[in-house]
Protein backbone atom coordinates (compact mmCIF):
# COMPACT_ATOMS: atom_id res chain seq x y z
CA UNK A 1 0.00 0.00 0.00
CA UNK A 2 2.75 2.21 -0.21
CA UNK A 3 1.65 3.53 -3.60
CA UNK A 4 -0.56 5.81 -1.49
CA UNK A 5 1.89 7.97 -0.04
CA UNK A 6 3.26 9.24 -3.27
CA UNK A 7 6.47 7.16 -4.44
CA UNK A 8 7.19 9.81 -7.19
CA UNK A 9 8.34 12.27 -4.42
CA UNK A 10 11.24 14.47 -5.96
CA UNK A 11 15.02 12.87 -5.92
CA UNK A 12 16.23 16.15 -4.71
CA UNK A 13 16.61 15.66 -0.70
CA UNK A 14 15.72 12.40 -0.83
CA UNK A 15 16.40 11.42 3.23
CA UNK A 16 13.84 13.68 3.95
CA UNK A 17 10.97 13.28 2.14
CA UNK A 18 11.43 9.25 2.49
CA UNK A 19 10.90 10.71 6.49
CA UNK A 20 7.79 12.12 5.11
CA UNK A 21 6.71 8.66 2.58
CA UNK A 22 7.38 6.98 6.46
CA UNK A 23 4.92 9.03 8.49
CA UNK A 24 2.13 8.78 5.82
CA UNK A 25 2.74 5.14 5.42
CA UNK A 26 2.28 4.66 9.60
CA UNK A 27 -0.89 7.27 9.06
CA UNK A 28 -2.29 4.92 6.23
CA UNK A 29 -1.27 1.46 7.69
CA UNK A 30 -3.55 2.39 11.14
CA UNK A 31 -6.08 3.64 8.59
CA UNK A 32 -6.77 1.17 6.61
CA UNK A 33 -6.04 -1.90 9.77
CA UNK A 34 -8.17 0.61 12.39
CA UNK A 35 -10.38 2.95 11.11
CA UNK A 36 -11.46 2.60 7.54
CA UNK A 37 -10.38 -1.31 5.84
CA UNK A 38 -12.52 -0.44 3.34
CA UNK A 39 -10.29 1.55 2.15
CA UNK A 40 -8.05 -0.86 0.85
CA UNK A 41 -10.81 -1.89 -1.75
CA UNK A 42 -11.17 1.81 -2.94
CA UNK A 43 -7.87 2.20 -3.84
CA UNK A 44 -7.83 -1.12 -5.72
CA UNK A 45 -10.80 -0.04 -7.93
CA UNK A 46 -9.11 3.25 -8.79
CA UNK A 47 -5.73 2.47 -9.18
CA UNK A 48 -4.36 3.06 -12.66
CA UNK A 49 -0.80 2.40 -14.32
CA UNK A 50 0.43 5.34 -12.04
CA UNK A 51 -0.26 4.97 -8.18
CA UNK A 52 -2.80 6.68 -6.57
CA UNK A 53 -1.96 10.47 -5.76
CA UNK A 54 -3.00 10.98 -2.19
CA UNK A 55 -4.29 14.30 -2.04
CA UNK A 56 -4.34 15.46 2.01
CA UNK A 57 -5.44 13.93 5.22
CA UNK A 58 -7.64 14.95 7.61
CA UNK A 59 -7.08 14.64 11.66
CA UNK A 60 -9.30 15.39 14.55
CA UNK A 61 -8.45 17.20 17.83
CA UNK A 62 -9.55 18.78 20.87
CA UNK A 63 -8.52 22.44 21.78
CA UNK A 64 -6.86 22.13 24.68
CA UNK A 65 -3.13 22.54 25.30
CA UNK A 66 -2.16 19.36 25.75
CA UNK A 67 -3.57 17.70 22.44
CA UNK A 68 -4.41 21.34 20.28
CA UNK A 69 -3.57 21.57 16.79
CA UNK A 70 -0.63 22.94 17.33
CA UNK A 71 0.51 19.98 19.02
CA UNK A 72 -0.71 17.76 15.78
CA UNK A 73 0.57 19.79 13.50
CA UNK A 74 4.63 20.18 14.98
CA UNK A 75 5.69 16.58 13.50
CA UNK A 76 4.53 17.84 10.44
CA UNK A 77 6.43 21.11 10.67
CA UNK A 78 9.44 19.34 11.58
CA UNK A 79 9.14 17.76 8.07
CA UNK A 80 9.02 21.25 6.50
CA UNK A 81 5.40 21.43 6.56
CA UNK A 82 3.88 25.08 6.36
CA UNK A 83 0.46 26.55 7.65
CA UNK A 84 -1.35 27.62 4.65
CA UNK A 85 -5.04 28.68 5.04
CA UNK A 86 -7.51 28.70 8.34
CA UNK A 87 -11.28 27.65 8.27
CA UNK A 88 -13.94 28.14 10.81
CA UNK A 89 -17.12 26.08 10.87
CA UNK A 90 -19.55 27.71 13.47
CA UNK A 91 -22.25 25.51 13.15
CA UNK A 92 -20.10 23.07 14.32
CA UNK A 93 -17.66 24.90 17.08
CA UNK A 94 -14.47 24.08 14.64
CA UNK A 95 -11.19 25.73 13.96
CA UNK A 96 -9.02 24.40 11.12
CA UNK A 97 -5.94 24.89 9.55
CA UNK A 98 -4.06 22.55 6.18
CA UNK A 99 -0.70 22.80 5.56
CA UNK A 100 1.81 21.68 2.99
CA UNK A 101 4.88 21.05 2.24
CA UNK A 102 7.19 22.80 -0.24
CA UNK A 103 7.07 19.61 -2.47
CA UNK A 104 3.84 19.90 -4.38
CA UNK A 105 3.67 15.61 -4.72
CA UNK A 106 3.49 15.54 -0.94
CA UNK A 107 -0.08 15.49 0.77
CA UNK A 108 -1.86 18.25 2.34
CA UNK A 109 -2.54 17.76 5.91
CA UNK A 110 -5.76 19.18 6.71
CA UNK A 111 -5.95 19.29 11.02
CA UNK A 112 -9.17 20.32 12.67
CA UNK A 113 -10.34 20.53 16.56
CA UNK A 114 -13.12 21.06 18.54
CA UNK A 115 -13.82 24.39 20.43
CA UNK A 116 -14.49 22.64 23.67
CA UNK A 117 -15.38 25.96 25.96
CA UNK A 118 -18.52 26.00 23.46
CA UNK A 119 -19.93 23.20 24.36
CA UNK A 120 -22.39 22.56 27.73
CA UNK A 121 -19.94 22.22 30.92
CA UNK A 122 -20.68 18.65 31.39
CA UNK A 123 -19.00 18.21 27.80
CA UNK A 124 -16.19 20.46 28.86
CA UNK A 125 -15.83 18.81 31.77
CA UNK A 126 -15.88 14.79 30.29
CA UNK A 127 -13.15 15.83 27.30
CA UNK A 128 -10.62 17.64 29.81
CA UNK A 129 -11.18 14.46 32.29
CA UNK A 130 -10.30 12.30 29.05
CA UNK A 131 -7.14 14.44 27.97
CA UNK A 132 -5.56 14.94 31.77
CA UNK A 133 -5.26 10.84 31.44
CA UNK A 134 -2.79 12.04 28.09
CA UNK A 135 0.81 10.98 29.01
CA UNK A 136 3.23 14.18 28.60
CA UNK A 137 5.87 12.33 27.18
CA UNK A 138 3.19 10.33 23.90
CA UNK A 139 3.11 13.17 22.51
CA UNK A 140 6.36 14.46 21.82
CA UNK A 141 7.14 11.15 19.60
CA UNK A 142 5.16 11.59 16.30
CA UNK A 143 3.77 7.66 16.53
CA UNK A 144 0.91 9.31 18.50
CA UNK A 145 -0.75 10.83 15.29
CA UNK A 146 -1.55 7.41 14.69
CA UNK A 147 -1.17 5.93 18.00
CA UNK A 148 -5.15 6.31 18.47
CA UNK A 149 -6.98 6.71 22.18
CA UNK A 150 -4.68 7.54 24.59
CA UNK A 151 -7.47 7.41 27.38
CA UNK A 152 -9.88 5.22 28.96
CA UNK A 153 -13.65 5.38 27.88
CA UNK A 154 -16.80 3.67 28.57
CA UNK A 155 -19.71 3.63 25.81
CA UNK A 156 -22.23 5.38 28.21
CA UNK A 157 -19.51 8.39 28.11
CA UNK A 158 -19.03 7.58 24.24
CA UNK A 159 -23.00 7.78 23.81
CA UNK A 160 -23.33 11.20 26.18
CA UNK A 161 -20.42 13.05 23.91
CA UNK A 162 -21.95 12.00 20.50
CA UNK A 163 -25.13 12.83 21.64
CA UNK A 164 -23.80 17.10 22.07
CA UNK A 165 -20.83 16.63 18.91
CA UNK A 166 -20.84 13.79 16.71
CA UNK A 167 -17.10 14.92 16.25
CA UNK A 168 -16.83 14.62 20.19
CA UNK A 169 -18.12 11.25 20.24
CA UNK A 170 -16.18 9.78 17.04
CA UNK A 171 -12.59 12.03 18.71
CA UNK A 172 -12.76 10.24 22.12
CA UNK A 173 -14.02 6.69 20.95
CA UNK A 174 -10.74 6.51 17.98
CA UNK A 175 -8.32 8.89 19.37
CA UNK A 176 -5.65 10.22 17.17
CA UNK A 177 -5.16 8.90 13.55
CA UNK A 178 -5.98 9.99 9.65
CA UNK A 179 -10.01 10.08 9.59
CA UNK A 180 -9.56 10.25 5.61
CA UNK A 181 -7.34 9.91 3.13
CA UNK A 182 -8.14 11.20 -0.21
CA UNK A 183 -7.57 10.49 -3.85
CA UNK A 184 -6.43 13.17 -6.66
CA UNK A 185 -8.62 12.83 -9.36
CA UNK A 186 -6.78 15.32 -11.32
CA UNK A 187 -4.15 12.34 -11.98
CA UNK A 188 -6.53 9.50 -13.18
CA UNK A 189 -7.10 8.94 -16.80
CA UNK A 190 -10.09 6.46 -16.65
CA UNK A 191 -11.98 8.70 -14.27
CA UNK A 192 -12.08 12.83 -14.32
CA UNK A 193 -15.26 13.73 -13.31
CA UNK A 194 -15.98 13.16 -9.21
CA UNK A 195 -19.74 11.95 -10.34
CA UNK A 196 -17.79 9.66 -12.44
CA UNK A 197 -16.31 7.96 -9.18
CA UNK A 198 -19.31 7.96 -6.96
CA UNK A 199 -21.27 5.97 -9.74
CA UNK A 200 -17.96 3.20 -9.59
CA UNK A 201 -18.26 3.11 -6.03
CA UNK A 202 -22.41 2.87 -5.61
CA UNK A 203 -22.10 0.02 -7.97
CA UNK A 204 -19.51 -1.35 -5.62
CA UNK A 205 -21.51 -0.83 -2.96
CA UNK A 206 -20.56 1.96 -1.44
CA UNK A 207 -22.00 4.59 0.22
CA UNK A 208 -21.76 7.81 -0.72
CA UNK A 209 -22.15 11.17 1.55
CA UNK A 210 -25.44 12.58 0.19
CA UNK A 211 -24.93 15.68 2.86
CA UNK A 212 -25.16 19.09 0.31
CA UNK A 213 -25.32 16.75 -2.72
CA UNK A 214 -22.61 14.11 -3.55
CA UNK A 215 -20.19 16.25 -5.20
CA UNK A 216 -20.09 18.92 -2.93
CA UNK A 217 -18.58 22.53 -4.64
CA UNK A 218 -17.67 23.50 -8.08
CA UNK A 219 -15.35 24.59 -10.84
CA UNK A 220 -16.04 28.18 -9.80
CA UNK A 221 -14.84 27.51 -6.17
CA UNK A 222 -11.91 25.59 -7.76
CA UNK A 223 -12.33 22.45 -5.90
CA UNK A 224 -15.30 19.76 -6.26
CA UNK A 225 -15.14 16.46 -3.12
CA UNK A 226 -17.08 13.42 -2.59
CA UNK A 227 -16.66 11.01 0.03
CA UNK A 228 -17.57 7.58 1.36
CA UNK A 229 -19.76 7.47 4.23
CA UNK A 230 -17.67 5.85 7.46
CA UNK A 231 -17.28 2.28 7.68
CA UNK A 232 -18.89 0.62 10.52
CA UNK A 233 -15.55 -0.77 12.98
CA UNK A 234 -15.75 -2.56 15.97
CA UNK A 235 -13.99 -0.09 19.08
CA UNK A 236 -12.94 -1.58 22.00
CA UNK A 237 -14.70 0.70 25.34
CA UNK A 238 -13.90 -0.38 28.79
CA UNK A 239 -17.10 -2.19 29.12
CA UNK A 240 -16.91 -3.92 26.21
CA UNK A 241 -16.86 -4.11 22.53
CA UNK A 242 -18.98 -1.68 20.05
CA UNK A 243 -19.77 -1.04 16.03
CA UNK A 244 -19.52 2.66 15.53
CA UNK A 245 -18.46 5.11 12.67
CA UNK A 246 -14.85 4.73 11.72
CA UNK A 247 -13.16 6.45 8.94
CA UNK A 248 -13.93 7.25 5.11
CA UNK A 249 -12.37 7.85 1.64
CA UNK A 250 -12.33 11.28 0.03
CA UNK A 251 -12.26 12.27 -3.29
CA UNK A 252 -11.17 15.50 -5.04
CA UNK A 253 -10.53 17.41 -8.27
CA UNK A 254 -8.92 20.40 -7.97
CA UNK A 255 -9.25 23.07 -10.47
CA UNK A 256 -6.56 25.54 -12.16
CA UNK A 257 -5.82 29.28 -10.84
CA UNK A 258 -5.27 32.13 -13.23
CA UNK A 259 -1.70 31.77 -13.13
CA UNK A 260 -2.41 28.09 -14.04
CA UNK A 261 -1.17 26.09 -10.67
CA UNK A 262 -3.62 24.37 -9.19
CA UNK A 263 -6.24 25.67 -6.40
CA UNK A 264 -4.50 24.14 -3.06
CA UNK A 265 -6.71 25.04 -0.21
CA UNK A 266 -10.50 23.94 0.90
CA UNK A 267 -13.57 25.22 0.59
CA UNK A 268 -15.31 26.04 4.43
CA UNK A 269 -18.47 24.90 2.77
CA UNK A 270 -17.75 21.55 1.12
CA UNK A 271 -15.74 20.30 4.10
CA UNK A 272 -18.44 20.92 6.64
CA UNK A 273 -20.36 18.65 4.61
CA UNK A 274 -17.79 15.96 4.86
CA UNK A 275 -17.33 15.85 7.87
CA UNK A 276 -20.71 14.57 8.12
CA UNK A 277 -19.40 11.04 6.46
CA UNK A 278 -18.63 10.50 10.36
CA UNK A 279 -21.95 10.94 11.20
CA UNK A 280 -24.46 7.97 12.56
CA UNK A 281 -26.41 6.75 10.18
Amino acid sequence: MRAIVNHSLAKEDSEHMERVEQLFEQLWQDYIQRLCPSAAQVHDLLTEEEPLLNDHIALRTFNLPMVGLDRLAAPFIALGYKPCGRYHFEAKKLYAEHFEHPNPLAPKVFISELMVGQFSSLLQQTVRDLVEQVPEQAMHDPAFLYGGRLWDLDYATYELLAAESEYAGWLAAHGFGANHFTVSLNQLEQFTEVAEVNHLLRHNGFEINSSGGEVKGSPEVMLEQSSTMADRVEVGFTDGVYTIPGGFYEFAKRYPKEDGELYSGFVEASADKIFESTDVN
